[in-house]
C-alpha cells in the first residue's frame, strides 16, 4: 500500500505570525464549512458527547486550540437544542483566533453564558485547577510535537472528569489528493486548500499515534480519514 511521508517540518501559513490578515479571517469564516464536511463532529456529539451529558446535570466543555470557533459554537447550539445546560470554553494562545471567534459569538443569536473564548491554554488551565466534563479538539493534534502531544494528554487528565476527544486528520495519498480536488474552488480566496493540504501531509496514521499515547488512551479510526484520540476519566489504565 503506497504510504505518504509525514511532513513534520511543514509549516501552515496560518501559524505563521506575519500571516497576511485579509487571508486569515477569510479561512477563519470558511472554517465552519468545511468542518461541516470532514470533521465529524456531529457524529461524535450524537455517539460519545450526548450520551455523557445525559447524566450530568450542568456540564462545562473545553474546546482546546478552538481557531475560529465553530466547532464550540456548534456544540452550544446542539446542547441547547438537546435541553442540556453547558457552559462552552474555546481556548487559543492565538489572540487572532479569540479576536474573530469572539466577534463571531457577538452576530450569533446564542444566549449568554453558554459560550466564552479565552486566550489561554490547556497547560494554564490544568495549573489552575480547572475542571470539566469534556475536553475536546479539532484538527489540533497534527500542530503538536510529540512532548506536546504528552503534555495534551496530561492537561486532558487533569482537567477531564469525563471524556477527552480530541480528533484529527489521518494522513493518506487518498485524502490529500481528495481534498484537494475539492478545495479547488476555495485555492486563492483564503489558506483552506493551502495550509488543510499541509495539514494532511503534517497528519499521523493510527500507529504513530498509538507510539505516543499514556496508559488509558486509545485511537479510533474514523471515516472519511481521521483519528480520534480518546480517554474516559476513571476507564482503562
Amino acid at each position: 500500500m503506497l504510504r505518504l511521508a509525514r511532513a513534520t517540518e511543514a509549516i501552515e501559513e496560518m501559524d505563521r505570525p506575519d500571516c497576511d490578515p485579509v487571508l486569515l479571517r477569510r479561512t477563519y469564516a470558511q472554517f465552519p464549512l468545511v468542518n461541516r464536511v470532514v470533521a465529524g463532529w456531529r457524529g461524535n456529539y450524537l455517539e460519545c458527547i450526548r450520551p455523557l451529558l445525559v447524566h450530568r446535570a450542568r456540564a462545562r466543555i473545553l474546546d482546546v486550540g478552538c481557531g475560529g470557533g465553530d466547532i464550540a459554537a456548534n456544540l452550544a447550539r446542539w446542547t441547547l437544542a438537546d435541553g442540556f445546560e453547558v457552559a462552552v470554553h474555546g481556548i487559543d494562545p492565538d489572540p487572532r483566533a479569540i479576536g474573530y471567534a469572539r466577534q463571531a459569538l457577538h452576530r450569533s443569536k446564542l444566549p449568554g453564558g453558554v459560550l466564552e473564548f479565552h486566550e489561554t491554554t490547556s497547560t494554564r488551565l490544568a495549573a489552575a485547577g480547572e475542571r470539566y466534563d469534556l475536553v475536546l479538539s479539532n484538527h489540533l493534534l497534527h500542530h503538536l510535537l510529540p512532548d506536546e502531544l504528552q503534555q495534551l494528554q496530561e492537561d486532558t487528565e487533569q482537567l477531564c472528569t469525563g471524556l477527552g476527544l480530541h480528533s484529527d486528520i489521518r494522513r493518506s495519498p487518498m485524502a490529500l489528493g481528495l481534498f484537494g480536488l475539492a478545495t479547488l474552488p476555495l485555492a486563492g480566496s483564503s489558506l483552506i486548500r493551502r495550509d488543510g493540504l499541509t495539514s494532511i501531509r503534517r497528519s499521523f496514521v493510527p500507529e504513530e499515534l498509538e507510539q505516543l499515547l499514556r496508559a488509558g488512551w486509545e485511537v479510533r479510526t474514523q471515516r472519511p480519514y481521521r483519528n480520534l484520540l480518546l480517554w474516559e476519566a476513571g476507564g482503562r489504565g
